[in-house]
């Protein structure tokens, strides 16, 4: 996601200000944590441009994994309400009895304790009057307005205020669907619904048009999203590292031509992704990037874009190097986040450095590839500029509670610094693949990353994570010149941080191992290599 986002999403105040409302959006309740969802079918019958508001049905199917329970934890965003709720069972639907708990969560009580490794599933119609986001993607909901022509052009934008604000769903990153999901949109025929993965069905009934859309692989429920306009499409066949991968393109008719030029980018963050972190991770459903009336998001599969057909961020360049306008901007970032977001995912909001630290290291990665290593770092040092070292990067876990807007950028940079430590490019690159082959698919925590990256390296870098993830210290490297000796430490850094740094000399490049403890190197100079990101403190 982007940048801005988190800075009007979270509280700047202590663990104090965070609501009952906010462990139950944020922790795997026990009327959460026994049921396991397998898949979704997503129905929307009737989305009301004039009312703005929509009614439909979502199925849930899931696997029980605990004994003894019958409660389920049901989340849905006021105003949208449940309406009724079955259970089919030996062929039967059994209505279920449903009470609000607080103004987004629900309680569904089963007459009967379902026995642990068998399947239930629960029908939900809903309907009211969704969040609408007024500002999106800033803000989260349901985004409602006209084309230039005054066709509805209605879209959704949920990552920070979760799926829940249009349909009822476990709204939690730690349970995606194993099977998929299915995705069912009607709108007047003269429209079309763009959702996740490949479209299964296209049918037209007098004035109106029903599209289905199917997603086999497991899926990040913040990024299942509806697109609703006057869309034409393009697509095109990419010859991968898996082979075919189908790569479509919606957008507003007046778009089209402009959007054949500025798309190309899509097929150049294919290669270069590949490359730096393996196959694309959901050839089965595709890759597509569809136009909306905001900036975009990382849906999965089905990538919204909204940058103006303008390189670089709305056509400015955020590192301030030159190098952020070579390339579109929301096509490259919301792009990655297919392999680190929605391939790999963080089971709780407080580790959401997992999407957006890597994502943004991304855009690092990109400029290397086509405009060679010095490009891409050089990049990656310019966006440090953004970082604000104003509260750890990693949250508080269990409350819905991303970390600071520093996992971006500082993230990035965290990344940057380790792969000079790691001193192997062709070593650097096998980690960013091995992650996405060993976690395909699967919701993470920091502790998971953090052991796979120190095994894969044979690292310990538990200090180091600490240093950069968990305060806000800058590591400074203390440097005293007396005659031709340089005295040298770290300091500002927690107990047990020994990361190496490499450094010019006059005697040339020198890699030092400091501690807190002092030590001498019979030189005049030092000056630290600039892709690390460390201070230093000349005396």
């Amino acid at each position: 996601m982007l940048r801005i986002l988190l800075l009007l999403l979270v509280p700047l105040t202590g663990f104090s200000q965070f609501t009952f409302e906010d462990t139950l959006k944020g922790s795997m309740t026990p009327e959460r944590s026994w049921w396991d969802v397998q898949h979704y079918a997503i129905v929307l019958r009737d989305v009301n441009a004039v009312t703005k508001s929509i009614k439909g049905t979502v199925t849930i199917d899931f696997k029980v994994v605990e004994a003894g329970k019958h409660i389920l934890q049901i989340d849905l965003q006021h105003p949208l309400v449940i309406d009724s709720a079955t259970t089919n069972r030996n062929g039967t639907d059994e209505q279920l009895s449903f009470k609000r708990i607080t103004s987004n969560v629900y309680h569904l009580a089963f007459p009967v304790d379902i026995d642990p490794m068998t399947y239930g599933n629960v029908t939900i119609h809903y309907s009211g009057t969704p969040v609408e986001a007024k500002n999106a993607p800033w803000d989260g909901g349901v985004v409602w307005t006209t084309d230039k022509s005054g066709n509805p052009f209605i879209v959704t934008a949920c990552q920070g205020i979760g799926a829940s604000a249009w349909w009822p769903c476990k709204d939690h990153g730690a349970d995606e669907p194993d099977a998929g999901a299915l995705i069912s949109v009607t709108t007047p025929s003269q429209l079309m619904n763009i959702s996740n993965g490949q479209l299964i069905e296209n049918r037209l009934k007098n004035d109106t048009r029903t599209t289905v859309w199917e997603v086999k692989n497991p899926i990040n429920i913040y990024g299942i999203n509806f697109n609703i306009g006057n869309y034409t499409s393009w697509d095109s066949i990419y010859i991968g590292e898996k082979g075919e991968l189908n790569m479509q393109f919606y957008v507003l008719r007046e778009n089209l031509a402009k959007s054949k030029l500025q798309f190309r980018d899509a097929f150049r963050m294919m290669k270069a992704f590949e490359y730096w972190f393996g196959p694309y991770p959901f050839y089965e459903d595709g890759y597509k990037l569809v136009e909306v009336p905001y900036l975009g998001m990382e849906h999965q599969s089905s990538v919204t874009y909204g940058n103006g057909y303008k390189n670089g961020y709305k056509g400015t360049d955020l590192s301030a190097t030159g190098w952020g306008l070579k390339w579109d901007f929301i096509i490259v970032h919301e792009s990655g986040h297919e392999w680190f977001a929605n391939n790999i995912t963080c089971e709780d909001n407080a580790d959401m450095w997992i999407h957006e630290s890597f994502t943004t290291y991304s855009e690092g990665l990109f400029t290397e590839f086509y405009y060679g290593k010095d490009a891409g770092a050089n990049y990656l040092r310019g966006i440090r500029k953004n970082i604000l070292n104003d509260r750890p990067i990693i949250g508080e876990y269990g409350v819905n509670h991303p970390g600071s807007y520093d996992m971006y950028y500082k993230g990035a940079n965290m990344l940057h610094t380790l792969r000079q430590v790691v001193n192997n490019d062709e070593q650097w690159r096998q980690l960013l693949r091995e992650l996405n082959v060993d976690f395909y698919h699967q919701t993470v925590t920091t502790a998971d990353v953090e052991r796979y990256i120190g095994s894969f390296l044979k690292m310990d870098l538990s200090a180091f994570f600490d240093q950069y993830l968990r305060t806000t210290k800058v590591p400074q490297l203390e440097t005293i010149r007396k005659g031709n000796k340089i005295r040298y430490r770290w300091s500002n850094c927690v107990e047990g941080f020994r990361m190496p740094v490499d450094v010019n000399t006059e005697k040339g490049r020198i890699r030092l191992y400091p501690t807190k403890v002092t030590q001498i190197i019979k030189v005049k100079n030092i000056l630290i290599d600039e892709n690390y990101y460390v201070k230093q403190v000349q005396q």
